[in-house]
């Protein structure tokens, strides 16, 4: 099961405006007719039943959305790009790589969320005529579509979950309270992934239960695949904990059920504080009768059932149980139990458009930068002479020369926009 991924979006850039002029006959003069350049395309992300695991993910980790066209002649707008939405299993929590912060948490079939923005169509010339400048030669370059690197973690919704030591039995318990068919035998880790199945009660009533592969002392630390497992059992809103009470194999079920449930709280705290039944699995084995044992240990702060996932004996009192502690459970969403900051993604991509200036002297050359100077280069062709002299133009609206002459800037001196470097003249 593919249950982690790590993936590069890039959302479409948009199209350049364009430079073009109106040939028309009774138009003398002509005048500018560029049209603007269409949006690129956005990211977005689409929670759905459909899927299981995040298996796609494991070859392809780069997506990157359709551009947008060039503005045309005539003032023809270019076409939008496509957006690109892909889909991943419900139950999916998008992480920033870097920071591991949780963006969003999809727990709903259908849900969408916009991940990258597509960048803006540049402009097209025809919005640059003014009463000076009656013949624009330049137009405005798209900009770039916001791009980011996400991790897709996959924690599966379950009311249900089944915990244990391996080979209790939890795969045989959920055969016999759903259809689902893992796959079963009388050895350790014969489940390697989560199995999910759908329990019917009566026409109203159904809960989803999930069999967790069996955990180990030392699980919490990562010991087996403790983590992967671990983190499955998060969502549940009711934990069930079989406990092989027969001790064919030699184990103490009392020592086993304090070491399976220090693990859950090493592991979160929370998950210590959970709802939680107990179910004595293979009691028609139990001849030493660990089972009286373990009741007066363990009664006064848990349900406990005597039950036979081989022979049947007690399930329909536990799965009774299990509904009824479901109907009472203050766990009413399958929430994720670090927190999502929802307004991580604004902050991500704002920290692009800081419009501060930055003024320094390195070597002799006078340097300016900010995401403001960014932005401006972006958007201009500085090969075309228009284009140079609206740059200027843009820079002066900015106050960029005057701060430059209080640094003591001269004539003849080197002065840097960007990778760019330019000799200052009055």
């Amino acid at each position: 099961m593919i249950d982690y991924a790590r993936v590069s979006l890039k959302a479409g850039d948009g199209g350049n405006g364009a430079v073009a002029w109106r040939r028309e006959k009774y138009e003398p003069n002509g005048g500018p007719a560029g049209g603007d350049g269409g949006n690129g395309g956005s990211i977005i992300i689409k929670a759905t039943r459909n899927l299981s695991t995040l298996d796609e993910f494991r070859y392809k980790t780069k997506y990157k959305a359709q551009n947008g066209e060039a503005g045309g002649k005539k003032k023809k707008f270019g076409k939008k790009g496509d957006d690109l939405i892909i889909k991943v299993p419900v139950g999916t929590l998008v992480r920033e790589a870097n920071s591991e912060v949780i963006i969003k948490d999809l727990n709903k079939d259908g849900e969408e969320y916009v991940i990258a923005k597509g960048g803006r169509g540049g402009r097209g010339n025809v919005h640059f005529k003014n009463s000076i400048r009656q013949a624009p030669r330049f137009a405005e370059l798209g900009r770039s579509g916001q791009e980011i690197e996400v991790i897709f973690e996959l924690k599966i919704l379950a009311d249900v979950g089944l915990v244990g030591l391996p080979n209790v039995g939890k795969s045989t318990l959920i055969s016999v309270i759903s259809k689902a068919r893992p796959k079963i035998a009388n050895y350790h880790f014969t489940t390697i992934d989560p199995n999910l199945g759908v329990v019917n009660i009566d026409s109203e009533r159904s809960f989803i239960v999930a069999d967790i592969p069996g955990l180990i002392e030392g699980a919490s630390d990562g010991s087996g695949l403790g983590h992967d497992f671990l983190k499955h059992v998060e969502r549940c809103r009711v934990l069930v904990h079989l406990v092989d009470i027969s001790g064919i194999e030699g184990r103490n079920p009392i020592e086993d059920f304090k070491m399976i449930n220090e693990e859950l709280k090493l592991y979160n705290e929370k998950l210590a504080q959970k709802p939680m039944i107990i179910a004595m699995n293979k009691s028609d084995l139990d001849f030493n009768k660990n089972s009286d044992e373990f009741i007066n240990e363990f009664s006064d702060k848990y349900d406990i059932y005597k039950i036979s996932a081989a022979t049947t004996e007690g399930i329909k009192e536990l799965v009774d149980a299990i509904s009824e502690l479901l109907a009472k459970s203050d766990i009413k969403e399958f929430d994720p139990m670090e927190e999502v900051d929802t307004e991580f993604l604004e902050k991500y991509y704002d920290r692009e458009i800081e419009y501060d200036l930055n003024f320094r002297k390195e070597n002799d050359i006078f340097v300016v930068d900010g995401k403001r100077v960014d932005k401006l280069l972006e958007k201009v062709d500085l090969e075309d002479y228009d284009g140079k002299m609206y740059f200027e133009k843009t820079l002066r609206e900015m106050e960029v020369f005057d701060k430059l002459k209080e640094m003591g800037i001269q004539e003849g001196d080197s002065v840097a926009f960007g990778d760019l470097v330019f000799e200052y003249y009055e």
